[in-house]
């Protein structure tokens, strides 16, 4: 059976395959504390936990906050909540207490379940458990000390069941969360699987938070399906990555431009020749710009995938193993139907820009807005589009490229320009790190495009060198009346450039400037 056949299989049969096939075979290495799993100590965790939890009155579909950073114990609870059918609602706590608890307020779980080296963030809440390191013979008081031996959970879960709440990357100060069923989780890891051709034999890197959906449906959904292992770290390290990779015989290494980046600012002597177990590397997140991308593939020889993927969608396309054109987000996955729509949601002709929409059974159940209103996606799952917010072209061979964000477009004269263009076309610059444009309020042309820009280490311009450089490029209408140099750029904890705080930052030192 192909792999991208296999049929829905729960937590329980999941894990008790992975143990009477491999029980042996490492399952999860944590690459902080050098503490490791296999996939019978694995299931047997597994399986006590959700036993307890089912003692402790916890059904399907109550609702489960888990507060831990990453650490094996976090994947241990949040696949024993999975496995009594109940709902993990993960949480990264360096989002900000604030939102956190007006999060936990508006999806009020039955219970929280928090890591003991995070006692007191929530001061004053009921129904706490904390654990600690997964270790048998420590006994000290918590969760993991009160599992019962031998213990096999009754309940199960099922695809239709929701399997996950968590707080969604977004642009604006508040965030809203995605719900997420185990079906749209499950091709979405297939979907992954279809990209990256995973298997069971192979060894992914992953160093971001599992709060977030992308490391749940690029790493933790296909190790559920094909058994591989995966190697953990609670960061990502810029002089421990490649170590990493070397000596651990990684295959796969998941990435986000901010990596990309990062590694390319400063450069290691490392190529694909000194890690010859690497396959590929991939990019996801937030868009890559094609310059970066071909720089980072000439200097380091290591073939890189760009994924695009939404909260609301999960995967909505991905350049393939064996099927990639570098500077676009390749084609649609598998599993979603996705096009490009015009005003009136007329699909757009191949190379005609419009906004990104998709519709089916790997996109999100609903929405929790920030107000805590519970939207639901049932339509999108069956005859609607929703709208993604997202710009982009599909060429004649079905390869997307995104062009910025539906709020994001600068329009200047009645001519619509998208900001990744720019971006690109300024990071080209060998004396820029990273580049922002947005768009401001000017009383001729409505707006006007202006670019902020982080120089690279020790890097110093000229006058008018960037608007130079620019010209010889873009047209007048796209090329930046002004470069304003910053230390770093606002972004979100996804790694997204937040671009309306840019735009806060200039009004609020045009009135400073006006004040003064």
């Amino acid at each position: 059976m192909k792999k991208s056949t296999l049929p829905f299989r729960s937590i329980g049969v999941l894990l008790a395959d992975h143990a009477a096939s491999h029980p042996c075979k490492t399952a999860i290495f944590d690459l902080d504390s050098g503490s490791s799993i296999d996939f019978a100590e694995l299931r047997d965790a597994v399986e006590r936990i959700a036993a307890l939890l089912e003692r402790r009155g916890v059904k399907s579909g109550d609702r489960i906050a888990l507060l831990c950073d990453e650490r094996i114990e976090k994947i241990l609870v949040f696949l024993a909540i999975w496995r009594v059918g109940a709902v993990a609602c993960p949480f990264h706590v360096e989002s900000g207490m604030d939102h956190l608890r007006a999060i936990l307020g508006h999806i009020n779980p039955t219970l929280v379940l928090l890591h003991r080296e995070l006692a007191g963030v929530l001061p004053g809440a009921d129904d706490i458990i904390q654990f600690g390191d997964w270790n048998p013979a420590d006994q000290s008081p918590g969760l993991f000390s009160m599992l019962p031996m031998d213990a096999v959970a009754a309940a199960t879960n099922g695809p239709d069941d929701i399997a996950c709440i968590f707080s969604t990357s977004g642009t604006t100060d508040r965030p809203k969360c995605g719900v997420w069923d185990h079906l749209g989780l499950w091709l979405c890891g297939l979907s992954t699987i279809d990209f990256t051709a995973m298997a069971g034999d192979d060894r992914v890197l992953e160093y971001r938070t599992f709060s977030w959906l992308s490391p749940q449906i690029i790493t933790l959904m296909p190790f559920l399906a094909t058994g591989l292992t995966i190697y953990m770290a609670r960061r990502f390290s810029h002089g421990r990555f490649f170590n990493w990779i070397r000596d651990h015989d990684i295959t796969v290494a998941v990435g986000i431009p901010t990596v990309v980046n990062m590694l390319l600012s400063k450069p290691v002597a490392v190529t694909a020749d000194d890690l010859p177990s690497l396959r590929l590397m991939t990019s996801s997140s937030a868009p890559l710009a094609p310059d970066q991308w071909r720089a980072f593939e000439d200097h380091y020889k290591i073939k890189l995938l760009q994924f695009y993927g939404a909260s609301e969608g999960g995967w909505l396309c991905g350049n393939r193993h064996d099927n990639r054109k570098i500077g676009t987000a390749g084609r649609p996955a598998k599993h979603m139907d996705l096009a490009i729509i015009d005003g009136d949601g007329a699909v757009c002709s191949p190379g005609v820009e419009g906004e990104i929409s998709i519709r089916g059974p790997q996109t999100a159940v609903a929405t929790i807005t920030p107000d805590g209103n519970y939207e639901d996606h049932g339509p999108y799952r069956l005859f609607e589009r929703m709208r993604c917010g997202d710009l982009g072209i599909m060429d004649e061979g079905g390869f997307v490229t995104v062009t910025g964000r539906v709020k994001d477009l600068i329009i200047r004269g009645g001519v619509n320009i998208a900001p990744l263009e720019i971006d690109g076309v300024v990071m080209r610059h060998d004396k820029i790190h990273e580049a922002a444009a947005v768009g401001i309020p000017d009383e001729i042309y409505g707006e006007e495009v202006i670019c902020y820009v982080v120089l690279r280490d020790d890097a110093v311009l000229e006058d008018g060198e960037l608007e130079a450089y620019c010209r010889a490029i873009l047209p007048d209408v796209k090329t930046p009346k002004r470069f304003i140099m910053v230390r770093d750029l606002p972004k979100s904890d996804r790694g997204k450039i937040r671009r309306d705080q840019l735009k806060k930052l200039w009004l609020r030192q045009q009135e400073q400037a006006r004040s003064s």
